[in-house]
């Protein structure tokens, strides 16, 4: 026996609800009612519904706002809105929030059914997928991708610098490929034989770091029972890239400073220095000018860091560059765990593209990573997070106080500068400690 299909029927007026449950269990459809998006929002989260018939015109939240959050959250259920405003304006706005049709009021038996039956049909062949091979161009730099005028600014200091020693410090928030820029330097100039070491400052304990960095000798310091190179020694004639710059002491800020003026190394515990021939590239994400003011970074070694500055741009200031981004990762992920290239949907590439990314690339590649393993050869919309697709903010009631509004505001603030506190007390124009009393 075939199960009757679920219809959900969304609308302020009673009487409405009413007639329409009337019609619908006559047909020989299961019905369920809720007199508000809020109400609606809860039968959807533990129902099955084939179908959601709303009207546009209700209190605090509308219609047009719960298609858009079904058509994320729902995407295989058909929505049917009825509306008393037959326009063509009217009509185009609610087709193209997701609704697969709309029904005018006033409206017969006949009509309801007809359109009912419609969107439920058009529902399940509305079905296209889009291959991302046919469709996104790939424009790549080393292993860096993108089309966009933020990403050729970018590339453009990089062709600058690759032939050349000059130090250089890539600034730009986590997750935006910053060891990308550094290995792009690296690998596609003349001195892509030579070796490139990377070391994460903040991954490495201070009382280490001077030593992983310079090597020491036999008797050193504890557990030093023999001579070692350091990472500038193995780097020689190559490449060092130092991620995190900002977590490094002010002892190896002082001989890092030592090995860009007199271009060598001193190991710990020896008195002796070693010549080195190295390309200094730093990293960081925090504000190197607040960290001289609070006197934990030298100031002469940011000048001399900042010979070249490559700024790079959080993933929101790209949006034209998310698609290639993630052919690239759906390619990458494809072969890696399906043993073929997975495609991606219309809507769920359209729910990437619109997302603020405030992790950057490293929080994209791992939502596409996520969605390859959990999909079936092609994308969709249920394959993504719920924090990514269209939400709905239902109005508080009563007046808020001044604290909430000002706690409100500080997170529109964060938002925009991608959780980027530093940023935000700047806008904010107050410093980074009265913001996080104002957080908590």
């Amino acid at each position: 026996m075939l199960r009757k299909e679920n219809i959900l029927l969304v609308d302020d007026d009673i009487q409405i609800l009413e007639l329409l449950q009337r019609h619908l269990k006559s047909m020989d459809y299961h019905t369920y009612k809720a007199v508000s998006v809020k109400e609606a929002l809860h039968i959807l989260k533990d129902t099955e519904i084939d179908l959601l018939i709303t009207d546009i015109n209700m209190p605090e939240v509308d219609g047009i706002q719960l298609i858009k959050y079904a058509a994320e959250h729902h995407p295989d259920m058909s929505k049917l809105v009825v509306t008393g405003f037959p326009s063509v304006e009217d009509a185009l706005s609610v087709i193209k929030s997701g609704a697969t049709d709309y029904l005018t009021k006033p409206f017969t038996k006949m009509e309801l059914a007809e359109a009912v039956k419609k969107s439920l049909k058009s529902g399940m062949s509305k079905r296209t997928i889009l291959s991302s091979k046919n469709t996104l161009i790939t424009n790549g730099y080393a292993d860096m991708i993108g089309k966009s005028e933020a990403f050729q600014k970018v590339t453009e200091v990089i062709d600058r610098v690759k032939d050349n020693r000059a130090t250089v410090l890539v600034r730009g928030e986590s997750g935006t490929g910053k060891e990308l820029v550094a290995r792009a330097i690296h690998y596609s100039g003349k001195f892509a034989r030579a070796p490139f070491i990377a070391v994460n400052c903040g991954a490495i304990p201070e009382n280490l770091l001077e030593a992983e960095l310079f090597g020491y000798t036999k008797g050193a310091f504890t557990g030093a029972n023999e001579n070692r190179q350091g990472f500038f020694q193995a780097a020689n004639q190559g490449t060092i890239f130092l991620d995190e710059i900002g977590n490094a002491s002010l002892v190896v800020q002082s001989k890092l400073l030592r090995v860009l003026q007199e271009k060598e190394v001193t190991k710990v515990g020896s008195q002796r220095s070693e010549k080195v021939e190295v390309r200094v590239i730093a990293a960081t994400n925090s504000d190197l000018d607040e960290l001289i003011a609070k006197k934990i970074f030298r100031e002469d070694l940011y000048y001399r860091l900042t010979v070249v500055s490559i700024n790079v741009p959080p993933l929101r200031d790209r949006p034209t560059d998310i698609p290639l981004l993630i052919e690239r990762f759906l390619r990458k992920y494809g072969m890696e765990y399906k043993d073929r290239l997975v495609r991606i949907t219309p809507d769920a590439l359209g729910v990437l593209e619109r997302y603020l990314w405030p992790g950057n690339i490293r929080e994209l590649e791992n939502v596409v990573q996520r969605a390859v393993i959990m999909c079936d050869g092609e994308i969709k919309l249920q394959h993504l997070p719920n924090e990514l697709k269209y939400q709905i903010d239902f109005p508080k009631k009563g007046f808020p106080t001044l604290q909430e509004k000002e706690k409100e505001y500080i997170q529109q603030v964060l938002a925009s500068t991608g959780g980027n506190k530093t940023k935000a007390a700047e806008i904010l124009g107050v410093d980074r400690k009265t913001l996080r009393g104002k957080l908590k």
